[in-house]
């Protein structure tokens, strides 16, 4: 897995505005206007905004991809005394097909 990490003075829902069309925010406990998640099946890469400092992270292929979405949703359960943490991929059937696909449709919103 590459990771990377930067910082950007930018709040956190216009950061997630430019973000492409195939990111899909990945819904926590924690969101706010300072934190959010997304990942994309497409690019193998899930983005954390926290304060700025954004963190990168590519799977070198879709199971290292997916073991990292169980990751994630392990610790977002784990996070949460009573919210239900998955991933939206919005309305779009495209979208949702992709996360389908590679066997995180038990993950969905």
């Amino acid at each position: 897995m590459k990771i990377e990490r930067s910082f950007h003075s930018i709040d956190r829902y216009e950061f997630d505005f430019k973000l492409p069309k195939h990111f899909a925010q990945l819904d926590t406990a924690q969101d706010a206007w300072y934190y959010g998640t997304w990942a994309s099946p497409k690019q193998l890469q899930m983005v954390n905004y926290a304060e700025g400092d954004i963190t990168v992270k590519t799977a070198v292929d879709v199971f290292e991809f997916v073991q990292m979405m169980r990751d994630w949703h392990s610790w977002a359960l784990g996070n949460s005394t009573s919210f239900k943490p998955g991933i939206d991929p919005g309305l779009n059937q495209d979208r949702i097909q992709e996360w389908r696909d590679i066997g995180l449709a038990d993950l969905l919103h």
